[in-house]
């Protein structure tokens, strides 16, 4: 890490390709990340063609020569990332490094475990960076504002989701008791999967009470349901016109790579970079 720091053409070398890497801003940071969001479009599109049986049989040979040079093209991609960090691990569990690092691990993982490699539709993810592409910083922030509000509501969601839970294993319990094996409840984890179903209104009607005790604690779980909505929604909307108080601008940090910076500062809020 000393050698690095006293290496000035290679600190400007990796500046350079951090700025094209991390940076739409520049003709050749924008270049780069169009031509990325057309191979993320393109891999995807193999994949899904390679999940079609007609299509497997006809061009399986193309389609897969074509996975693995998008595949190849990517784990450079993700290496070069790391490279013009000044602290990868930093990248590397950050949002966009585990979605980059997941883009190309099925591919490899399909070596051992058949299958695997149609999980690299994930790579859809990536096209996210869109966003910085196109300029669209006002939607970018309102994404970033959004993921603030739900990160400061995850206790009190926390301890609404704990309810639920409580609620529905109570429910389950008594339908399980009022309706008994005879009805279809066979379980008490098979009534609590009824009490889910019901408590928020999806409702397949694969179970179904049908005793008249059975039928009205449905009937007061589906009023239950229609109640319990509007609480994450209350706990939500409130964080976010808290977090929509607070601008944020597009900068990725030089350092770690992280973005969502305050719009007047000077140093990275996530690892202490300079800007």
């Amino acid at each position: 890490m000393h050698i690095e720091s006293r290496d000035p053409s290679f600190s400007s070398w990796r500046s350079k390709l951090h700025e094209i890497i991390f940076e739409a801003n520049t003709p050749a940071g924008k270049y780069f990340d169009i031509v990325l969001i057309v191979f993320i479009v393109l891999s995807v599109f193999c994949v899904m063609l390679d999940s079609v049986s007609e299509f497997r049989a006809a061009y399986s040979t193309p389609l897969h020569i074509l996975e693995w040079f998008f595949t190849l093209v990517f784990t450079v991609e993700y290496g070069l990332r790391l490279i013009c960090v000044q602290r990868p691990w930093h990248y590397a569990i950050s949002f966009y490094g585990i979605v980059d690092l997941l883009s190309i691990l099925p591919a490899y993982l399909s070596l051992l475990i058949a299958g695997t490699h149609y999980l690299l539709v994930i790579r859809i993810l990536r096209i996210l960076r869109i966003f910085r592409i196109l300029k669209l910083v006002t939607y970018l922030g309102e994404a970033r504002q959004l993921t603030r509000a739900l990160v400061a509501s995850r206790r009190k969601i926390g301890v609404f989701l704990f309810t639920v839970v409580t609620l529905v294993v109570i429910m389950g319990s008594l339908m399980y008791v009022i309706e008994g094996e005879e009805n279809g409840f066979t379980s008490i984890p098979r009534s609590i999967y009824w009490a889910i179903v019901t408590l928020t209104t999806v409702g397949y009607g694969d179970i179904a009470p049908r005793t008249d005790l059975g039928q009205l604690l449905a009937a007061f779980i589906m009023i239950l349901g229609y109640a319990i909505i509007a609480v994450p929604t209350g706990i939500v909307t409130v964080e976010m016109s808290n977090a929509f108080r607070q601008p944020v601008d597009n900068r990725a940090c030089p350092v770690c790579a992280a973005e969502g910076h305050d719009h007047n500062a000077v140093f990275c809020k996530f690892c202490g970079g300079k800007l």
